[in-house]
């Protein structure tokens, strides 16, 4: 799980993507346009593959603010997402190239 209390990478975000995983999800905070506004792009998709590898029907994504308050909503929404779909994380962590 993300530990809010030390997940603070808006100013990366503001600058370069920024990836992780957890236990077979992984993860992309980008910055994106949201209308005139910057934004966030939250990204979610279970290993083994990389972003792009990884077929968009496997993604998942949430806009937040670019914004610490929009980072701390991006770090909820991680975290419910992983709990809310564990099996699929841990089917994908535990995925063998045949």
């Amino acid at each position: 799980m993300i530990d809010k209390s030390v997940f603070h990478p808006l100013n990366y975000i503001k600058k370069e993507e920024y990836s992780g995983s957890m236990d077979g999800m992984r993860y992309m905070l980008k910055k994106v346009k949201e209308g005139e506004e910057d934004a966030i792009l939250v990204t979610i998709w279970p290993e083994p593959f990389g972003i792009h590898a990884t077929p968009d029907e496997e993604k998942t994504t949430k806009t937040v603010a670019l914004t610490s308050d929009g980072v701390s909503e991006a770090a909820d929404w991680l975290n419910e997402q992983y709990t809310a779909q564990k099996e699929r994380w841990t089917r994908a962590k535990n995925w063998r190239m045949p």
